[in-house]
Protein backbone atom coordinates (compact mmCIF):
# COMPACT_ATOMS: atom_id res chain seq x y z
CA UNK A 1 0.00 0.00 0.00
CA UNK A 2 1.19 3.39 -0.97
CA UNK A 3 1.44 6.51 1.82
CA UNK A 4 1.19 10.26 0.29
CA UNK A 5 1.93 13.62 2.20
CA UNK A 6 0.57 16.68 -0.06
CA UNK A 7 2.07 20.11 0.91
CA UNK A 8 -1.03 22.40 0.61
CA UNK A 9 -0.75 26.10 0.66
CA UNK A 10 -4.31 27.45 0.64
CA UNK A 11 -5.56 29.23 3.60
CA UNK A 12 -3.00 28.04 5.80
CA UNK A 13 -0.01 25.89 5.13
CA UNK A 14 -0.79 22.83 6.62
CA UNK A 15 0.39 19.09 5.26
CA UNK A 16 -2.53 16.33 4.17
CA UNK A 17 -1.77 13.04 5.10
CA UNK A 18 -2.91 10.30 3.12
CA UNK A 19 -2.44 6.19 3.85
CA UNK A 20 -3.97 3.80 0.98
CA UNK A 21 -6.34 1.60 3.09
CA UNK A 22 -9.51 -0.01 2.10
CA UNK A 23 -9.54 1.33 -1.20
CA UNK A 24 -9.13 4.89 -0.71
CA UNK A 25 -6.64 7.96 1.18
CA UNK A 26 -7.98 7.99 4.14
CA UNK A 27 -6.65 11.61 5.47
CA UNK A 28 -5.78 13.63 8.14
CA UNK A 29 -4.48 17.47 7.86
CA UNK A 30 -1.38 18.49 9.73
CA UNK A 31 -1.05 22.10 10.25
CA UNK A 32 2.84 21.40 11.44
CA UNK A 33 3.54 18.80 9.41
CA UNK A 34 4.65 15.04 10.14
CA UNK A 35 7.97 14.74 12.02
CA UNK A 36 11.37 12.19 12.32
CA UNK A 37 11.47 12.95 16.13
CA UNK A 38 9.29 11.26 18.31
CA UNK A 39 9.51 14.13 21.16
CA UNK A 40 6.89 15.74 18.25
CA UNK A 41 3.40 14.80 18.69
CA UNK A 42 2.17 16.26 15.87
CA UNK A 43 -1.71 17.53 15.56
CA UNK A 44 -3.71 14.95 12.66
CA UNK A 45 -7.15 15.81 12.11
CA UNK A 46 -9.26 13.15 10.24
CA UNK A 47 -10.79 14.88 7.00
CA UNK A 48 -12.71 13.12 4.53
CA UNK A 49 -11.64 10.10 2.47
CA UNK A 50 -10.21 11.01 -1.10
CA UNK A 51 -9.92 8.83 -4.03
CA UNK A 52 -6.58 7.11 -4.84
CA UNK A 53 -5.85 9.04 -7.84
CA UNK A 54 -5.60 11.79 -5.71
CA UNK A 55 -2.55 10.56 -4.25
CA UNK A 56 -0.77 11.94 -7.93
CA UNK A 57 -2.75 15.20 -7.78
CA UNK A 58 -0.30 18.33 -8.21
CA UNK A 59 -1.31 21.62 -9.22
CA UNK A 60 -3.07 24.87 -8.43
CA UNK A 61 -6.60 24.40 -7.15
CA UNK A 62 -8.27 27.56 -8.63
CA UNK A 63 -10.17 30.17 -6.47
CA UNK A 64 -13.84 29.73 -5.68
CA UNK A 65 -13.03 25.72 -4.72
CA UNK A 66 -12.80 24.37 -1.58
CA UNK A 67 -8.64 24.48 -0.77
CA UNK A 68 -7.81 26.92 -3.41
CA UNK A 69 -3.85 27.38 -4.00
CA UNK A 70 -0.80 25.35 -4.69
CA UNK A 71 -0.43 21.98 -3.80
CA UNK A 72 2.41 19.28 -4.55
CA UNK A 73 3.66 15.71 -3.10
CA UNK A 74 6.04 16.72 -0.06
CA UNK A 75 6.48 12.79 0.17
CA UNK A 76 5.14 9.59 -1.10
CA UNK A 77 6.19 5.98 -0.56
CA UNK A 78 5.11 2.19 0.85
CA UNK A 79 3.08 2.17 3.85
CA UNK A 80 2.83 -0.79 5.98
CA UNK A 81 0.14 -1.35 8.65
CA UNK A 82 0.80 -3.32 11.83
CA UNK A 83 -2.80 -5.49 11.86
CA UNK A 84 -5.63 -4.55 9.96
CA UNK A 85 -5.88 -0.88 9.50
CA UNK A 86 -9.64 -0.65 9.41
CA UNK A 87 -9.91 -2.75 12.52
CA UNK A 88 -6.75 -0.13 14.19
CA UNK A 89 -8.41 3.04 13.00
CA UNK A 90 -11.92 1.76 14.54
CA UNK A 91 -9.93 1.19 17.98
CA UNK A 92 -8.57 4.69 17.78
CA UNK A 93 -4.88 3.27 17.45
CA UNK A 94 -2.95 2.67 14.21
CA UNK A 95 0.99 1.81 13.99
CA UNK A 96 2.85 1.52 10.63
CA UNK A 97 5.88 1.99 8.96
CA UNK A 98 6.84 4.09 6.49
CA UNK A 99 9.66 3.81 3.38
CA UNK A 100 9.14 7.11 1.93
CA UNK A 101 12.09 9.45 0.75
CA UNK A 102 11.53 11.41 3.80
CA UNK A 103 9.52 9.92 6.28
CA UNK A 104 10.81 6.39 7.00
CA UNK A 105 10.61 4.02 10.13
CA UNK A 106 7.65 3.18 12.62
CA UNK A 107 4.33 5.63 13.27
CA UNK A 108 1.82 5.75 15.13
CA UNK A 109 -1.61 8.25 15.31
CA UNK A 110 -3.89 7.84 17.98
CA UNK A 111 -7.56 9.06 18.57
CA UNK A 112 -7.31 11.79 20.88
CA UNK A 113 -10.37 10.89 22.81
CA UNK A 114 -13.14 13.84 24.63
CA UNK A 115 -11.51 16.25 22.27
CA UNK A 116 -12.83 18.30 19.86
CA UNK A 117 -15.17 16.69 16.84
CA UNK A 118 -13.55 13.19 17.45
CA UNK A 119 -11.62 13.62 13.99
CA UNK A 120 -8.37 14.66 16.41
CA UNK A 121 -5.55 12.17 16.37
CA UNK A 122 -1.97 12.43 17.19
CA UNK A 123 0.87 11.00 14.27
CA UNK A 124 4.07 10.05 16.33
CA UNK A 125 7.15 9.20 15.01
CA UNK A 126 8.36 5.57 16.98
CA UNK A 127 11.78 4.96 18.27
CA UNK A 128 13.96 3.16 15.24
CA UNK A 129 16.98 3.96 13.69
CA UNK A 130 14.96 6.47 11.61
CA UNK A 131 14.89 9.62 14.21
CA UNK A 132 16.30 12.41 13.06
CA UNK A 133 17.01 14.57 16.37
CA UNK A 134 17.98 17.56 13.82
CA UNK A 135 14.89 17.23 11.74
CA UNK A 136 13.22 20.59 10.56
CA UNK A 137 10.02 20.85 8.20
CA UNK A 138 11.51 22.28 4.76
CA UNK A 139 8.79 23.09 2.41
CA UNK A 140 8.58 21.80 -0.90
CA UNK A 141 7.24 24.79 -2.85
CA UNK A 142 10.02 26.81 -4.46
CA UNK A 143 9.50 30.09 -6.57
CA UNK A 144 10.42 27.60 -9.49
CA UNK A 145 8.08 24.76 -8.50
CA UNK A 146 5.41 26.65 -8.61
CA UNK A 147 5.67 28.51 -11.70
CA UNK A 148 5.37 24.62 -13.12
CA UNK A 149 2.30 23.62 -11.55
CA UNK A 150 -0.68 24.37 -13.71
CA UNK A 151 -4.65 25.30 -12.23
CA UNK A 152 -6.02 22.11 -11.97
CA UNK A 153 -9.63 20.87 -9.90
CA UNK A 154 -8.52 17.90 -8.03
CA UNK A 155 -9.98 14.19 -9.18
CA UNK A 156 -12.89 14.94 -5.45
CA UNK A 157 -15.63 16.67 -4.60
CA UNK A 158 -14.10 20.33 -3.87
CA UNK A 159 -16.98 22.24 -4.26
Amino acid sequence: MRFVVHEHHSTHLHYDFRLEIAGVLKSWAIPKGPSMKPSEKRLAIMVEDHPLEYGDFEGIIPQGYYGAGPVLIWDSGEFQAEGDPETALKNGKLSFSLNGKKLKGSFSLFLMRGRGSGNDWLLIKGKDSFVKKDWKMEEALTPAKKKKLTKKIPPCDTN
